[in-house]
């Protein structure tokens, strides 16, 4: 739900944040539409190479109730081949700049771990929000940029890099593990005056299947943070492989998901497929009105 009232009154609210001056609130759970532009994602990985195409898909997502357009020029799949930054800002930027051009008014998010690619996007296009899938591990400056250039940042867990992290994930605790690992990461970021932070628990990011289960139940843990809660289990192998099926065949899956996300807290759905979890956010905010 887009707010655009001045900003001022509002700033001690929880679940809001501010991108480029509008407000972004998440009182109504809200929903991020994912737009691949890589030859290798997991599931949409190929399909966007074409501006018509790619184009087309964010013109539904938005018909669709979309919140927030999320693009990614990296695949970050288990095993995923590491590419340039120069290939990533040559596959980000014709995109994002085609996004503001044809639908100026969605907010976008842009999915990197890479800082210098933060700074070049934010330079051309304007504040977007920053989803690093690798919580800044990967790139040392990466934290310090988002502090300067005062854009909202997406905190996410991960244990390892995509090239490793399924390799053989462990734990003490989960839960415990995952809290410590944010809470120590929120507060770097607040000193360096990052004011918009969104946590994300990382589904698939270095855990195995019954890890992303446990991670599932106990979502309303991260309530404590009081900060905005996304998660993103659309399609993935903890779905499919408990199914026995494969990603395509996982929507049903991943709406029953994204149902127990939003009763543990989730603030924002990070999708493919927009119609459907917007269905399940109304539904959702159905139930939660009788209470």
């Amino acid at each position: 739900m887009l707010i655009t009232q001045s900003a001022g009154k509002f700033l001690k609210r929880k679940n809001i944040i501010t991108v480029g001056g509008e407000l972004i609130d998440f009182t109504v759970p809200i929903v991020m539409g994912i737009v691949n532009v890589t030859p290798d994602s997991f599931y949409d990985g190929g399909k966007m190479e074409d501006e018509k195409v790619f184009l087309s898909a964010v013109g539904k997502m938005i018909n669709d109730g979309v919140s927030i357009i999320d693009v990614g020029a990296v695949s970050t799949r288990p095993e995923a081949k590491v590419i340039s930054t120069k290939v990533e800002l040559g596959r980000l930027l014709p995109a994002v700049q085609a996004i503001r051009k044809n639908f100026p008014k969605i907010p976008i998010s842009i999915d990197t771990f890479r800082s210098w690619v933060a700074v070049r996007v934010i330079d051309e296009i304007g504040p977007i929000i920053v989803n690093d899938i690798s919580g800044g591990t990967l790139d040392s400056k990466m934290f310090e940029t988002i502090g300067k250039m005062k854009v909202p940042y997406i905190l996410s867990h991960i244990q390892g890099t995509p090239k490793n992290m399924q390799e053989n994930p462990t734990y003490d605790e989960l839960i415990k593990d995952i809290s410590s690992y944010l809470s120590e990461k929120v507060k770097r970021l607040t000193k360096l005056g990052v004011e918009d932070i969104i946590i994300d628990p990382g589904f698939g990011f270095g855990k195995t299947l019954e890890q992303n289960f446990e991670l599932l139940n106990r979502l309303d843990s991260f309530k404590v943070f009081q900060l905005p809660v996304m998660v993103g289990m659309s399609r993935k192998s903890m779905i499919w492989k408990a199914l026995e099926n494969s990603p395509e065949e996982a929507l049903n899956g991943t709406s029953v998901a994204n149902t127990l996300a939003l009763m543990g807290g989730a603030d924002i759905l990070r999708v493919h497929d927009v119609k459907e979890a917007t269905e399940v956010v109304k539904i959702f905010c159905e139930i939660k009105a009788t209470i």
